[in-house]
């Protein structure tokens, strides 16, 4: 079986540049990927809180999973390890298309697995560190950082789900429900309510005798 593993840390990124790149790369190799898995959580939580630790649970010998690129399975070297190190265990191929890489259950896909985790890893602290010296530098130079006082995001996740919302309050349905419904928090509806004079006036429709 041939699994696509996808995943992105926010909603506010999108899952669609990544399935597109897979589609193209098995177009490319002539393959069918039987299965998609994806999911919207972040690369430092524990693989068996997220679908991947049940995808992996379920890989058999010979099966490919193939992702973007390496930090689509975590993002810590020793994450990463673990899951490769499970793979190899279950002659499992992991194929990234970004990074041209192949995993197999030989010693030199060992190797080159824990030198590309390794230096992956190193990058990203680079990253970060050159990040924090960047706005210690503006900081000391006497520049506000962040977002203006009194200054707010004027787009809404809900934005264009007015009559939705509306609808579903003339129902009787509880705010919280209409929010699981939704698939936002609680306190996104709220803003969203208040924001748009919606809170209080709405009252649910009932039936006359």
């Amino acid at each position: 079986m041939i699994y696509a593993y996808i995943r992105v840390s926010t909603d506010k990124q999108t899952l669609e540049n990544q399935e597109f790149e897979i589609n193209n790369f098995a177009q490319r190799e002539n393959l069918q990927v039987d299965f998609w898995i994806t999911e919207k959580i972040s690369g430092t939580k524990d693989p068996n809180k997220r679908k991947l630790g049940r995808l992996l649970k379920h890989l058999k010998p010979d099966d490919v999973l193939i992702c973007t690129e390496m930090s689509r399975l975590g993002r810590n070297l020793f994450q990463v390890m673990t899951i490769l190190n499970l793979c190899m265990q279950k002659e499992v191929q992991v194929w990234t298309i970004k990074d041209n890489y192949r995993l197999g259950t030989d010693i030199q896909s060992k190797v080159l697995a824990f030198a590309f985790s390794l230096s992956a890893e190193i990058e990203r602290n680079l990253i970060s560190q050159r990040t924090k010296e960047a706005l210690a530098r503006l900081k000391a130079g006497g520049q506000k950082l962040g977002r203006k006082t009194g200054s707010r995001n004027k787009k809404h996740v809900m934005d264009g789900k007015e009559q939705v919302v509306v609808k579903l309050l003339r129902r009787g349905m509880p705010k919280l429900r209409i929010a699981r419904f939704l698939g936002v928090s609680s306190y996104s509806l709220y803003r969203f309510l208040k924001q748009k004079g919606m809170y209080n006036y709405i009252r649910p429709i009932t039936s006359r005798a």
